[in-house]
């Protein structure tokens, strides 16, 4: 039989009642073998479903679960990303999809699990005019679930084009009860077209954007930026791929409703009824997270954006063009350029819509490309910044997000820019619009000091705020010079930063010798005394021998006169605060201020807690 080797006779039941006979494969056939197990996971229903919750991130309540699916464990089968790739070698997608949402249902039934159940269902099984889809409500009826606890969330393998096909089968859904779901937002062929066509109840944020968003700020910038649609599209947002503690507060703290991943459960035959205890407390405790913090670079122009895209002519015509695209399956866009000259942009959907229709490819199939070109694309010289082509884009109509944009050099075709590479770098320009870091310590300036002292007041949660200064610097430098004094400073850094919390603790330089940092950690004033010690011995390395062994050195005041400096040390003025005591950054500030003055009036390495207003911390 197509001269394979076949030993054993057996049948399953496909969808619409068909009955399918095929035969067991020999060992040495590996397609045939795959082909087999598939078959005998369908007709014996070898599929087990795990459960993985997806938790509220402001209560830490476990408000819905994912249903997974896994075939036999002794079988090459086992994982569905193998299941599925050889269903859809085999045609059997749907009949594999729709045992899979048996399966899990039956199950979450079976084990009572509270909450809402998100069912994975495929773009593609969605699309398919003839299949039934009632039969999901059909099984979670008899098995007595609400289909408004069901949620059908799209999982994308392959690109969706036909988005009405997709707005009829999601109303078909909606109209029996079910809410939608978008999977892996940011990382699917077109999901943020799905967002704005279908309107879901809820979007997944693929778990690239989610694992070091506390490190990323272009990470962090991206999720705000979804969240904040989310707001105004009455849309739910889940993390997917929380692996820590710390990407979980940052993710509470821009708004994100709920998340999902291996740090609050992961994916389990007997799935835990409550999120984890440190979990629990972590999301009860008070404070804010630390956001990341990088520079912008303001001189970034289009170049940066620039892919290389072959062209076609005008005289190609419509059949050529298909080709191309049949041929390169990732490519959604070709320019058409007359010698150096852009005319315009070919969009893959665009051909393809055209040629769906009936009679359209013998109509203009053999005509120019020009035909079905958008002629009056967004074209940008390769010097033009980034921010000028953002404010383009922005008066632009939409469309030119998706398509992108064409580069020239003074008139001459370059290449192609995409509409997400311009996102990603605004984003990263916009994350630290006014946000300097001090260029030698490369830590935060005066203004994300004080974005991290309002987001520290909005929260009423209690902290310290401390101000640390290094005593006789200047005539440190008058000696030693400027090189070396640079040292002295990147070394506060460093300590600082060394006897911190990433998590808790944000570390700030106003400038010169002078750093702020706003503790969370119960243990501050423990962190600090190890500051000042550290600090004591490691500043000695910067002396000569003979001024280390007199304590200090000679120099001049500001009026000229010689003057014994003793060796530099760090004095340290905090302030404590409890909630709804100070309203402002400017209060913290003077308040802090204060407090140093106090501490360097006490000689040496020095900690001035300011007590009128200290409450616990």
């Amino acid at each position: 039989m197509f001269g394979k080797r076949f030993n054993v006779n057996s049948t399953f039941q496909a969808g619409g009642g068909a009955t399918v006979t095929y035969l067991q494969p020999r060992e040495d056939d590996e397609e045939a073998v795959l082909r087999a197990h598939l078959y005998d996971i369908l007709a014996r229903r070898q599929l087990s479903a795990l459960f993985q919750p997806i938790v509220h991130m402001q209560s830490g309540e476990i408000i819905a679960y994912e249903g997974l699916i896994r075939g036999p464990s002794d079988s090459p089968l086992h994982a569905p990303l193998n299941l599925f790739k050889a269903a859809r070698a085999n045609d059997l997608t749907v009949e594999l999809e729709h045992l899979c949402r048996k399966v899990v249902l039956e199950r979450f039934a079976e084990l009572q699990l509270p909450g809402k159940l998100f069912l994975n269902v495929s773009p593609e099984c969605l699309l398919q005019r003839d299949a039934r889809h009632g039969e999901t409500l059909e099984v979670i009826q008899q098995i007595g679930i609400n289909p408004e606890r069901v949620i059908i969330e799209l999982t994308e393998n392959q690109p969706t084009y036909d988005y009405d096909l997709m707005r009829e089968a999601v109303l078909h859904y909606r109209k029996m009860g079910f809410q939608i779901a978008i999977d892996d937002l940011g990382e699917g062929f077109s999901s943020l077209r799905l967002w704005s066509e279908l309107r879901p109840e809820y979007v997944k944020i693929d778990m690239h954007f989610i694992q070091g968003i506390n490190h990323d700020p272009v990470k962090l910038q991206f999720v705000r930026s979804i969240q904040e649609i989310a707001e105004k599209s009455n849309t739910r947002v889940i993390a997917e791929g929380i692996e820590t503690q710390a990407e979980l507060l940052v993710l509470r703290d821009v708004g994100v409703a709920c998340g999902q991943g291996y740090h609050l459960g992961r994916p389990h035959p007997l799935p835990a009824r409550t999120a984890p205890a440190e979990v629990i407390k972590a999301l009860a405790r008070g404070g804010v997270a630390v956001y990341p913090q990088r520079a912008v670079d303001k001189q970034a122009t289009v170049q940066k954006l620039l892919h290389e895209v072959t062209a076609v002519p005008p005289s190609m015509n419509n059949n050529e063009v298909v080709e191309i695209f049949q041929r390169a399956p990732k490519l959604m866009i070709l320019p058409v350029v007359d010698g150096e000259q852009p005319l315009g942009l070919i969009t893959r959907a665009v051909m393809i819509e055209h040629f769906a229709r009936p009679y359209e490819r013998e109509l203009y199939g053999k005509k120019s490309c020009t035909q079905f070109m958008d002629h009056k694309p967004l074209i940008a010289d390769k010097n033009t910044s980034l921010q000028e082509l953002s404010f383009r884009m922005a008066e632009a109509d939409a469309h030119h997000l998706f398509n992108g944009f064409i580069i020239t050099d003074q008139g001459r075709y370059l290449g192609m820019g995409t509409g997400h590479d311009l996102m990603r770098e605004i984003t990263q320009m916009q994350i630290h619009a006014a946000r300097y870091a001090n260029p030698l310590t490369q830590l935060p300036g005066n203004v994300p000091i004080n974005e991290h002292i309002d987001r520290l007041l909005e929260s009423g949660c209690r902290f310290a705020a401390c101000y640390f200064d290094l005593d006789h610097f200047k005539p440190f430098n008058d000696v030693y010079g400027y090189r070396r004094g640079d040292d002295v400073i990147q070394l506060t850094g460093n300590i600082l930063s060394g006897y911190c919390d990433p998590d808790r603790d944000f570390i700030g330089h106003i400038g010169g010798d002078d750093f702020m940092v706003l503790f969370q950690s119960e243990d501050w004033e423990r962190r600090c005394e190890a500051v000042l010690e550290q600090f004591s011995r490691h500043v000695q390395d910067f002396y000569s021998t003979d001024d280390r062994e007199r304590g200090g050195y000679i120099s001049e005041d500001r009026q000229g006169k010689k003057v014994f400096y003793s060796l530099m040390s760090l004095s340290i003025g905090a302030i404590r605060v409890e909630p709804h005591q100070y309203y402002t950054h400017h209060q913290i500030a003077a308040a802090a201020t204060e407090s140093k003055k106090q501490a360097k009036k006490i000689h040496g390495n020095s900690l001035f807690l300011d007590r009128r207003h200290a409450g616990s911390l």
